[in-house]
């Protein structure tokens, strides 16, 4: 199962958070979020299956990809949530809208790695995405059973009461690397539970969807983190105690971004940034450490996601960037507080937007105490439900990584990956995503390879 919880900020790597109106009218022109990870909008039965089996041969053979030609011809990209017409091999095709402030989706999908990393070739990835908005409230959920988020806001007039919950409970203990092996001594369970509550305040903002506004939410936090061994743990492993967690969490976001049909980032800018501190109550240092083991520790990341057209070309053509950083004050990071990295598609939806990115297979068990990621990309839209992308993605990070037999440390790396992806809508109200990629050796710590990633979407 894709995604975890650590303690300083919760992270689930099969989707994000969704938009909200909050105090702006919802009306006919929906505009909201990507289902799970992905879960934008299909194409219906009858004439999807037909534009497939008639778009795919013709969409291969790169027909109308010319980046470095001539001025096209100017050209409309179908956006999300608004109504179409579309003429494609010879027919009209009519898009209906789509009321982007409630959507409910499933995601199914699996990454296969060669060589392995760790255990097993597979990587599975399972989620259940809804989300409801109001002129007066909105509500998110993604629910993938051990590794959660609910997020819910609240007018209160001028400001929002917000509360969220997230979790990372995966029954399954989880082992270092060394060289690309997992070190059977290392294995461990351990998991965190968090709640939050507090004040927030939201600037609905340009192009006015459901999903673009400036957000300040402060919230206190409250949770629960365990711990504890299994048959491979090594008898000199560290094994911290079962402990409350307080704290508090000050959060900024801003969404200008306009997504297209599948909900892929089309035009505008996304940024933000967190800023957690957190007390660990009952908390003990590892054998031989001389301060209080991390006890209370603060953390801060940042990203900046932009898409934007190419100069000369039509808005088949786009560009794509994706910055993100985080960094763990006075160097206290331990593997149970440590930024999870997360590969996978390039992030669309709002709440997707913030969570650390680096382009690749699906996989967050990169646990880093600091890390900077820089993804760049094009994108070619090959027919209006096909879209073709390649992404560059370089990474710096002071990365988890097996000491000996039973000991858990910090190395710094640096490594680069690239990805060549294909979304397209798919009929039942669905979509798919297919994707290579490449790694230098970070997600393997030190061992490079290939990974395949499949994913299908399926929008109620």
């Amino acid at each position: 199962m894709a995604g975890n919880v650590r303690q300083g900020k919760g992270t689930a790597s099969c989707s994000r958070d969704g938009g909200r109106t909050g105090r702006v009218q919802v009306d006919s022109r929906p505009g909201g979020a990507a289902g799970a990870e992905r879960g934008g909008r299909g194409i219906g039965r009858s004439w999807g299956a037909r534009a497939l089996r008639r778009a795919l041969p013709v969409c291969f053979l790169f027909a109308s990809f010319s980046p470095c030609g001539a001025r096209e011809p100017a050209y409309h990209t179908t956006l999300a949530g608004e109504p179409g017409r579309v003429s494609f091999m010879g027919q009209t095709v009519e898009i209906p809208a789509l009321n982007r402030a409630d959507m409910t989706s499933i995601t199914l999908g699996a990454s296969f790695l060669a060589p392995t990393r760790g255990q097993g070739p597979i990587i599975p990835v399972a989620a259940f995405y809804h989300r409801r908005i109001t002129d007066r409230s909105y509500g998110r959920a993604m629910v993938a059973i051990f590794v959660n988020e609910l997020d819910y806001g609240r007018d209160l007039g001028g400001w929002d009461l917000v509360a969220q919950f997230e979790n990372g409970t995966i029954p399954v203990a989880e082992r270092e690397l060394r060289d690309g092996e997992e070190i059977r001594g290392t294995s461990l369970y351990y998991g965190t539970l968090l709640g939050s509550l507090g004040v927030g305040w939201r600037l609905p903002v340009a192009p006015f969807q459901v999903d673009n506004d400036l957000r300040v939410q402060l919230v206190a936090l409250g949770g629960y983190f365990y711990a504890h061994r299994e048959t491979d743990s090594a008898p000199g492993l560290w094994v911290p105690p079962n402990t409350g967690l307080y704290g508090a969490r000050l959060r900024c976001r801003y969404d200008g971004m306009r997504r297209n049909l599948l909900e892929l980032p089309h035009e505008g800018m996304a940024a933000g940034f967190d800023v957690d501190y957190l007390h660990r109550d009952r908390w003990r240092a590892e054998s031989g450490s001389a301060d209080d083991g991390n006890r209370d520790y603060a953390q801060a990341e940042g990203h900046l996601v932009g898409a934007a057209g190419v100069p000369g070309l039509s808005e088949r053509n786009r560009l794509l960037l994706g910055l993100y950083g985080g960094f763990t004050a006075q160097g206290k990071g331990d593997r149970f507080n440590a930024f999870r990295l997360n590969g996978g598609p390039f992030p669309g939806e709002q709440y997707d937007l913030a969570w650390p990115h680096y382009s690749g297979v699906i996989y967050d068990r990169v646990l880093a105490r600091g890390y900077v990621t820089a993804t760049a990309g094009y994108r070619r839209e090959l027919a209006f439900f096909l879209y073709l992308s390649t992404l560059g993605s370089y990474i710096w990070a002071d990365r988890s990584s097996a000491v000996g037999d039973d000991r858990v440390d910090f190395k710094q790396m640096h490594g680069s990956a690239a990805t060549v992806a294909l979304d397209s809508a798919f009929p039942w109200k669905s979509s798919l995503y297919l994707a290579w990629s490449w790694e230098s050796g970070v997600l393997r710590n030190g061992r490079s390879g290939n990974g395949v990633t499949l994913i299908w979407n399926k929008l109620f």
